[in-house]
């Protein structure tokens, strides 16, 4: 009788000592079958502070020497935008599979060389979209595969702070390094999370503005940022505001805000407006509970359902468990990150709409 083999355990490096590299190291360091063994950053004293507390046994200061090993399956991007592109195509050009941070990349111009590299190398290129992996928005997501609200023609999507720029003066703020700033940091998990729970429609053109009253002077910055990057100029958008056509024939408003004189100190709200129902997602400074409501008629009346859900952490792990799982399955066919891609393409839009006056079109 043949004896089972055990699955070899799935070797990764993580990319970026912030935030997203940090919260990707711990979410693959906790998975069975998965060894993080290998961690590059540039701030030498954080690099040595994690990978001494994960156990990471290697460390890189430049990204390359990390890609270059050639026992790794996976490389982890958490690190500032204008970097994905390169270390994923190095990274998919070795033969590794990739979890990128969103958005995939500054431009949907490089975005699409990185799906392009995905499809050739035959491997899995995915995206942190965590959020639509939160509970909430899943528990929208089986309602409306469940109920019938009819055609749902216009959502309403938005992620607004009242002063939450995350960094004056730091590469959020740089428009090479960020390529842009609510509307290409926040906007894409406000896109994501509408256009899934749409039934992923395509968008057709775009009409926006964008405007930088308050980071230009100086205000709105997020109170305690510790985001590093020197004093540079800011020269991206505080708010951006975007009418979207679809291919369905509905349309989704999307609007970004890293600082804004207004009511909420932070709110993430998706709205979906079907012929026969209604759903609304409101998530006020982080809430996990208290965040979903569903309208309709009953007996002729209006009426509003509050169902209690609650909204634990690790939606980040989530959306790395299922990384994981397509790598593991060896089913990468439909795993290139075309889906991204098009989120890409058309933050691209909204960018050129509002500097051009004028409805473009989405490639």
């Amino acid at each position: 009788m043949a004896l089972e083999r055990t699955p070899q355990p799935l070797r990764v490096g993580v990319v970026g000592l912030g935030f997203a590299g940090t919260t990707a190291l711990d979410a693959f360091s906790s998975l069975p079958g998965v060894e993080v063994v290998a961690l590059a950053g540039q701030e030498q004293p954080r690099l040595d502070e994690l990978a001494e507390s994960r156990g990471v046994p290697n460390r890189y200061h430049d990204w390359e020497d990390l890609v270059a090993r050639d026992d790794l399956d996976v490389v982890s991007i958490g690190v500032p935008n204008h970097l994905h592109h390169p270390i994923a195509l190095a990274a998919l050009g070795s033969g590794k599979h990739v979890f990128c941070e969103k958005p995939l990349a500054p431009t949907g111009a490089l975005a699409q060389e990185m799906v392009d590299a995905a499809r050739t190398a035959n491997r899995v290129l995915e995206i942190a979209f965590n959020h639509r992996r939160r509970a909430d928005v899943q528990y929208i997501r089986r309602y409306l595969d469940e109920h019938d609200i009819g055609r749902i023609y216009h959502a309403r999507s938005s992620w607004r702070r009242r002063a939450g720029i995350p960094g004056l003066g730091s590469w959020f703020t740089n428009r090479q390094m960020a390529g842009g700033g609510p509307m290409v940091d926040l906007g894409p998990h406000m896109l994501d999370i509408a256009l899934h729970l749409m039934d992923e429609p395509r968008v057709t053109s775009v009409s926006a503005v964008a405007y930088e009253e308050l980071g230009r002077a100086g205000r709105g910055g997020r109170s305690g940022s510790t985001t590093t990057g020197g004093t540079r100029t800011f020269e991206v958008e505080d708010f951006a505001s975007a009418l979207l056509r679809l291919d369905t024939g509905g349309s989704i408003h999307l609007e970004t805000s890293w600082a804004s004189y207004s009511a909420d100190e932070e709110d993430i709200a998706v709205e979906l407006l079907g012929a026969t129902g209604g759903a609304r997602l409101f998530v006020r400074n982080y809430a996990t509970d208290d965040t979903v409501r569903l309208y309709s008629d009953v007996a002729g009346a209006p009426a509003v359902t509050a169902p209690e859900v609650h909204v634990p952490a690790g939606h980040h792990l989530a959306v790395i468990e299922e990384f994981v799982a397509t790598v593991r399955s060896g089913e990468w066919a439909d795993a290139y990150g075309d889906y991204a891609l098009h989120r890409s393409r058309v933050i691209d839009a909204v960018y050129q709409s509002a500097a051009e006056h004028r409805e473009v079109e989405v490639p």
